[in-house]
């Protein structure tokens, strides 16, 4: 009986290694490879991209998974969900929520939603054009936002893309610096691609755990460029370097992460003009504007050619850039002319993005009035041969001088500029 047992405990022991080796290799076939860890991924298709997919569960149990997609050439869609108790996938047909402002581009943004299966948990997900089929070529994305912790920032700010060979040094850093000043606690950039001297900028800030680097390589895809409607150029298949889709997955990827999130550029700063803080200022908008979502902030282009002597020194002179804190004439509004604010949201409130508004919230949207904050905004001028003295002046961005100037300098002597 001894002899017996010594040679059937071992064989047990064999076979149950060889039954969970099976099966964990049947899951892993369709749960391990070809996970995608990219921030876009084409569909075998080429007529659809996914972004990433979240679970919202703030309607019903779903996930949403944000896309770029043809608008010509949209097929029914599936999501397969891989439940964690069943080693095949379930499918369910999707629903597909285009975004109302696509500017007339062949490709936009669109949300693939899917609804959860019953008694089917799945950390991933894949989206196909049929309802069934082999799962070893399908790539699978992660679903994420499953496990939401506890704020790690009150205010994030998101830069929608980063384009070109931009070499303007010292705005960015000051931006940066201001933006810390003012409250946030990061900064998150989608990055398609900048100068050898931005890069070591954002790489600095990366390393100090202050930026999120987003690679963002939308024109390895599709034809893409600084153009805002697809009138101004007809070869042009998505717009702005695909910024609409990069500040919704920035909404969605720090909606559990941030209380506020801020959707602005980087040569733009929301200026509070009663407070010092993002934080003072939203508590008091919380107390003045309940349920409220969105708040919208008036946008004041400074233009970057009419500059002021103060602070002309305040920075080395081998430094490549514009000094923002120069920029204190702002262009005066032009009757019946948009004016397009920028915003900031919480993102637990809002389903849909774009540049200047929430598509769609769940709460209210308020335009905050330009007494209490607005947007400083510096770039070229708006409105050609205006006569400065056509220009207003405004100084409210020095009250935070003394202090930007001593943090924008010590930066500047880490990055080797003297």
């Amino acid at each position: 009986m001894k002899q017996y047992m010594t040679f059937l405990i071992p064989y047990a022991l064999f076979l149950i290694c060889i039954y969970y080796y099976k099966l964990l290799g049947k899951r892993a076939e369709h749960k391990g490879p070809n996970i995608s860890r990219d921030t876009i991924t084409p569909l075998e298709d080429n007529t659809t991209f996914v972004i990433s997919a979240y679970y919202d569960g703030r309607e019903s149990s779903r996930v949403r998974v944000l896309t770029i997609i043809h608008g010509r050439e949209m097929k029914e869609l599936y999501c397969w969900f891989y439940c964690i108790n069943d080693p095949e996938y379930v499918s369910v047909k999707a629903t597909i929520e285009f975004h109302k402002k696509w500017f007339a581009f062949d490709y936009g943004p669109a949300d693939v939603v899917c609804p959860e299966p019953q008694d089917c948990f799945s950390h991933h997900i894949s989206i196909h054009w049929y309802n069934t089929s082999k799962t070893s070529h399908v790539t699978k994305f992660e679903i994420k936002n499953r496990d939401p912790q506890p704020f790690s920032a009150n205010v994030t700010v998101c830069i929608s893309t980063m384009f070109g060979n931009q070499e303007n040094v010292l705005q960015y850093v000051q931006a940066i610096e201001m933006y810390r000043l003012l409250g946030a606690q990061k900064v998150v950039v989608y990055k398609n691609g900048c100068g050898k001297a931005i890069g070591q900028v954002l790489d600095y800030y990366a390393s100090k755990g202050v930026l999120e680097i987003i690679p963002w390589p939308i024109d390895k895809y599709l034809r893409t460029s600084d153009v805002w409607h697809q009138n101004m150029n007809k070869e042009i298949q998505i717009g702005y370097y695909g910024q609409l889709l990069a500040l919704n997955d920035c909404v969605y990827r720090n909606m559990y992460r941030s209380r506020y999130v801020t959707l602005n550029d980087m040569d733009e700063i929301i200026l509070p003009r009663i407070h010092k803080t993002w934080d003072e200022m939203m508590v008091d908008l919380e107390k003045k504007y309940p349920n409220t979502a969105v708040y919208l902030i008036k946008n004041y282009y400074y233009p970057n050619n009419i500059t002021d002597p103060h602070f002309q020194r305040a920075f080395p002179n081998n430094v490549p850039g514009t000094n923002i804190l120069q920029l204190i004439h702002y262009e005066p509004e032009i009757p019946h002319v948009s004016n397009n604010q920028k915003l900031i949201v919480n993102p637990r409130e809002v389903v849909q993005v774009s540049v200047h508004s929430a598509l769609r919230a769940y709460q209210e949207t308020v335009f905050v009035p330009d007494n209490i904050v607005s947007l400083h905004h510096g770039r070229t001028s708006l409105h050609e041969n205006l006569p400065q003295k056509s220009l207003i002046r405004d100084t409210t961005i020095w009250k935070y001088n003394s202090s930007l100037i001593t943090n924008v300098n010590e930066v500047l002597r880490q990055l080797n500029y003297q």
